[in-house]
């Protein structure tokens, strides 16, 4: 028998109802993979990032990090933490940032599972196989449900665009670093290992 080679699209979409205790579960079931659910309720399946986005990934999660634990203002997650927006679609930002009031005022059991809180910082990593579209809609979505500062970075065009509530996208062209503004005070992102 011949062996036969199918191509599937880099992210696979699935309509299933599932309550969020049960789309908790099936992530928790298949950690091999990323899940994402839509504001209509569309289960978006990821593989996992290739090595060299997961190398950058850790890069900016690391600086974010170090700034994080020097000013006390919030906390930082990871690519393969879940949250649940006020739109309830179900995402996992690159890397993210959540004021440490906001933080607090969960309760444990909200901390524990995909948190019902939009962060108020994002980031996404475009990688090779990423849609541009999709990203910079994600990324408008977390400005509609409470971010108050994203940043899509994207390798491919060696760009950055920047959302702000009520501001259109800033586009900057092969930048060194960003700065996290009045979000973030004092943070700057190098951008040198990570472009």
């Amino acid at each position: 028998m011949e062996a036969v080679a199918i191509t599937l699209p880099s992210t696979l979409k699935l309509k299933i109802d599932l309550t969020d205790e049960q789309f908790f579960q099936m992530c928790q079931k298949n950690s091999d993979y990323r899940f994402e659910r839509t504001a209509s309720g569309e289960i978006l399946i990821m593989p996992p990032t290739g090595s060299d986005t997961g190398r950058r990934n850790v890069k900016i999660t690391t600086q974010l990090d170090i700034w994080n634990s020097e000013s006390n203002l919030g906390e930082v997650f990871d690519s393969s933490t879940g949250f649940i927006l006020p739109n309830g679609a179900e995402r996992s930002p690159d890397a993210s940032w959540v004021r440490i009031e906001r933080w607090n005022a969960l309760t444990p059991e909200q901390q524990e599972k995909f948190a019902p809180i939009c962060p108020d910082f994002v980031i996404e990593l475009r990688s090779r196989t990423d849609s541009l579209k999709e990203l910079q809609e994600k990324m408008q979505e977390y400005i509609e449900n409470g971010a108050q500062l994203g940043w899509l970075i994207d390798r491919k065009n060696k760009r950055v665009e920047i959302y702000r509530p009520g501001k259109d996208v800033e586009i900057l062209n092969n930048p060194t670093s960003l700065s996290g503004e009045n979000v973030l005070p004092g943070f700057v992102l190098n951008l040198k290992k990570i472009m």
